[in-house]
């Protein structure tokens, strides 16, 4: 089987992740700050918080952010289902943005007509969450615009885009964002096995990350209650969660990031090779190349005009030849749980649109010339 996404671990990876299990240091050792400053230094962002999993990543972005109870977050409904969650995980109510259909990313236009909508009737969001679906970046130099002329606070969900650039600076850099998360998952254009990172350019922002990782606590005499009792002492001084990052990880990070480039070029060649052979009528990914150098961590094609049926049939059919032909994703509002909290079919019909027929062809740095081929070929005889 061809999938659609995998790792690629190399020898240097794997004596890397040798040579933690040899140390000292199983966790909560130099590896995670030599990750956090590789990462930060790629990307060019002042700090950097490891955690286990960019949904981690995303829930103590919203914390401290202030995210609560009476507040809302709005983000794309084209995403994983974590870029919504991780607001419910701090009891706000999450609202999305209609997508724009080249793309797949937030729409300006959409969240300019919300935001003026939503000052209107006095319930503002909090936080915005735009994605970079695919490994392409939204365009945040307008949404951050919006957002300060409408008092919002802006995390990027960077999880496919680690590599990418935006304005040709690269996305993590947090110019145009408050905190910017990258996930590390096998699939992903790095991995670290699982983990997850929140960069971010505000100091006062990465201490409070870094205390929600580890359950809240802080050794740091300036934010103690009272005087410490010794080197030993530390205090628990709100409530955090146990989200650290090994220095297992960590290691396979650092060694992966090293390659980071190489793996974003080796996309883009191969994407090319879509472009050029895929002789169809689809609609491929557009790239808005004047702005945007993306990461290419997914390559989706649309079908054009295509029902339910038809859609279903032609991943069916790949699979069937040994392709794994996937589909990201469901919107978040049609799953179960959060049809249950209100949001119905028609609620964003670009949204919608594009999930009946979004396609997401193999893209990977393993991946073989003639493997894009032969899905290309197979594609060709299914669709013909």
């Amino acid at each position: 089987m061809i999938p659609y996404g995998k790792q690629s671990i190399s020898q240097t990876d794997i004596d890397a992740v040798v040579e933690v299990l040899k140390s000292d240091w199983l966790t909560q050792g130099p590896k995670v700050p030599e990750f956090e400053t590789s990462v930060t230094n790629y990307c060019k962002a002042e700090f950097g918080v490891a955690v286990n999993s960019a949904t981690s990543a995303l829930h103590i972005a919203c914390l401290a952010l202030e995210v609560g109870s009476n507040d809302i977050v709005w983000t794309s409904p084209i995403s994983f289902v974590a870029s919504a969650n991780c607001a419910l995980y701090c009891g706000a109510t999450v609202d999305f943005v209609d997508i724009d259909l080249d793309t797949g990313n937030m729409s300006v236009n959409e969240l300019e007509k919300k935001l003026i909508l939503a000052k209107q009737n006095n319930c503002l969001p909090k936080v915005v969450i735009p994605v970079h679906l695919a490994g392409q970046s939204c365009d945040m130099k307008a949404i951050h615009q919006l957002a300060t002329h409408y008092g919002v606070k802006i995390i990027e969900d960077a999880s496919h885009a680690i590599g990418g650039k935006y304005l040709d600076k690269p996305i993590g850099c947090c110019e145009f964002s408050d905190i910017c998360v990258f996930s590390f998952h096998p699939v992903k254009i790095i991995t670290s096995a699982e983990g997850g990172m929140a960069v971010t350019n505000n100091q006062e922002l990465a201490k409070r990350l870094r205390k929600l990782r580890s359950h809240g606590i802080t050794s740091d005499p300036t934010e103690m209650t009272e005087p410490s009792h010794g080197p030993w002492y530390y205090q628990q001084v709100e409530l955090g969660f146990n989200y650290r990052m090994t220095d297992l990880h960590a290691a396979l990070g650092i060694s992966q990031l090293s390659k980071v480039d190489e793996f974003v070029n080796q996309r883009h060649f191969l994407a090319q090779i879509y472009d050029t052979h895929l002789d169809l009528n689809l609609i491929r990914p557009l790239q808005q190349n004047n702005t945007c150098y993306s990461a290419y961590h997914l390559y989706i094609v649309q079908l054009t005009d295509s029902d339910i049926e038809q859609h279903k049939n032609v991943i069916t059919q790949l699979r069937a030849a040994g392709i794994i032909g996937h589909l990201h994703y469901i919107p978040i509002h049609l799953q179960p749980y959060y049809k249950a909290m209100g949001f119905s079919a028609g609620d964003f019909p670009n949204a919608e649109k594009y999930y009946q027929r979004a396609i997401t062809l193999p893209l990977h740095p393993t991946l073989q010339d003639h493997e894009v081929h032969l899905v290309i070929n197979t594609l060709h005889q299914i669709l013909n």
